[in-house]
């Protein structure tokens, strides 16, 4: 699935940030954004997504009957002769509209086989160290996805809400991944195409609807082909860390001191394998596992916001405004409640008020109530929207939640997040499922793991089947041996990066250290744990990294 826009803080407040992402479509997947909104935004505006531990599925390491995947493996220590001209640049600064923060462009090949092939241009930012103290170095971010702005989560909160003792030793710095945001953005529809592609419905029920369904995904795909032909091909995520180390040159900094969230754990984590050696202080909060094939992330996730929502139907059911029951009705029976306000959408959808006349069909709907999983904060704006849609029989407010969710601004705009959420995901991995038939197999699997949200997002895994670029990656193991010690964040009922997640990767990387938040919500750091924040700005302002297994509540 996949992740929001910049993350912030709960109150005292990404969203964040895939995962892996999740391949965008008509029910979104396999995104993982790690979300947090700023301070003053609206709760609307989330940017993050993780999976639960509450669901036991499949082991997180290999059975002793399938071979273990391969270890990434890490690149020569000397830079090549052929990108020397890469590493040796050195950025011309300039104001960028937000007070205090400093933009620049830094070229990176195309082709890091073929370095001579072209190049692209990554938009990268930071806002100087504000002392007092030693200055520490930069310190990049990522909120995750894949396909979440880097560059507008450290103007929109990261530059101006991290802790004011880290901003004081570190230069707060971000690049937009190749392909994302203004990195040469990935485009595939235009917005209209997009809105129609949004509301087609996710869980068909004949074979028309099936049809129309692999409709929409193979315009997708014809759409990104059609508009980034040869980026398409260049937009994974080995790619992308070995772009970081470019940009930590440039920086300045011999070593890389990381925070990433969500998919930006995966992006932190194939740093550290290819440069073990160019590992400083790395945070991997809301972790991925890249051990694990497109298929079985899907299904952890959809276990993972199966649990999230169990745990917002327990809170809601307390509260007099919960429009799914009252204190004698179950989280299962809550959750029965919501699959038949879903079938009534798919049968008959609900104005919203729309000026362009959108309505709130099925598909919209599942959407909104995933995009509030990803942080308890939304609980409060979910419960009235569920409430304006079941009873008054207003879909405005979920639509609005769904909008954030897809980053649709009220002018009808999406930016690429959607579109580079796909395109990363896509030749990151193999496609979960390759046809409707795979679907059909796969449906009881899925509908076990949620019966909520199981139908939608099995579908969704199929939006890769039909991706003009074969993919490049396929699933490994990160051990980064020699590394610094690693810190690895995991949040026991994350629904987008479930909690063995975290627990698998800490246990891959030679050096990782596992830090646990028993809790809530997509991601842990600058989210309201002391606990969680006093751990990991220990880590960053002194190099000493928690004790591996630490747990906070």
């Amino acid at each position: 699935m996949h992740l929001r826009r910049p993350p912030a803080p709960r109150p005292p407040q990404p969203v964040p940030g895939s995962g892996s992402g999740r391949a965008p479509g008509p029910a979104p997947f396999r995104r993982f954004l790690a979300r947090s909104t700023p301070p003053a935004a609206a709760l609307a505006l989330l940017f993050s997504a993780a999976c639960s531990a509450g669901h036991s599925a499949t082991p997180a390491v290999p059975s002793t009957a399938q071979a273990a995947p391969a270890a990434l493996a890490a690149l020569p220590r000397a830079t090549p002769a052929a990108l020397t001209s890469y590493y040796d640049q050195k950025p011309t600064w300039r104001a960028c509209g937000v007070p205090g923060f400093q933009c620049a462009t830094v070229k990176a090949p195309l082709d890091y086989d073929k370095p001579s092939a072209g190049d692209v241009r990554l938009a990268v930012a930071r806002k100087k160290a504000t002392g007092p103290g030693k200055r520490l170095g930069s310190l990049l971010v990522n909120p995750g996805g894949p396909g979440g702005s880097a560059v507008g989560y450290l103007q929109q909160f990261a530059g101006i809400g991290y802790p004011a003792s880290v901003r004081a030793r570190y230069d707060m710095a971000a690049v937009d991944p190749r392909g994302v945001a203004r990195s040469e953005p990935v485009e595939c529809l235009t917005d209209r195409q997009m809105d129609a592609y949004t509301q087609t419905d996710a869980t068909p029920d004949d074979r028309k609807e099936t049809a129309g369904l692999v409709d929409a995904y193979k315009t997708f795909a014809e759409g990104c082909g059609k508009h980034a032909p040869k980026l398409l091909r260049h937009v994974s995520t080995v790619e992308a860390a070995r772009d970081m180390d470019i940009v930590r040159a440039a920086l300045g900094d011999k070593k890389l001191n990381y925070v990433g969230a969500s998919y930006g754990t995966f992006l932190g984590a194939t740093y550290a394998g290819l440069f073990p050696d160019r590992v400083g202080r790395l945070v991997l909060d809301g972790a991925m596992d890249p051990s694990l094939s497109a298929r079985r992330l899907n299904q952890d996730q959809t276990a993972g916001f199966e649990t999230a929502f169990q745990s917002f139907a327990k809170d809601c059911v307390r509260r007099s405004d919960c429009p799914l029951g009252t204190a004698r009705t179950t989280p299962a029976q809550a959750g029965d409640h919501l699959e038949a306000f879903f079938r009534r959408l798919d049968a008959k959808p609900l104005p919203t008020g729309e000026a362009d006349g959108r309505r709130l069909g099925e598909s919209l709907a599942t959407t909104g109530v995933i995009a509030a999983m990803y942080d308890e904060a939304a609980w409060p704006q979910l419960r009235k929207a569920l409430t304006s849609a079941m009873k008054d029989k207003d879909g405005a407010d979920l639509l609005a939640l769904s909008d954030s969710y897809y980053e649709r601004d009220g002018d009808g705009h999406y930016t690429n997040l959607m579109y580079a959420n796909a395109a990363v995901n896509c030749l990151d991995l193999p496609p979960a499922l390759r046809s409707t038939k795979e679907v059909d197999k796969a449906l009881p699997a899925f509908e076990k793991a949620s019966p909520v949200f199981g139908p939608s997002l099995a579908w969704a895994s199929l939006t890769c089947a039909y991706w003009p670029v074969k993919p490049t990656g396929k699933p490994h193991r990160i051990e980064a041996k020699g590394a610094a010690p690693i810190v690895v964040v995991g949040t026991t009922r994350d629904p987008a990066t479930p909690y063995r997640w975290a627990k698998s990767l800490a246990a891959q990387l030679s050096s990782g250290r596992l830090l646990t938040y028993e809790g809530d919500g997509h991601t842990a750091y600058n989210r309201g744990s002391r606990c969680i924040d006093t751990a990991i700005n220990t880590y960053l302002l002194r190099g000493t990294p928690p004790t591996d297994g630490k747990r906070c509540t």
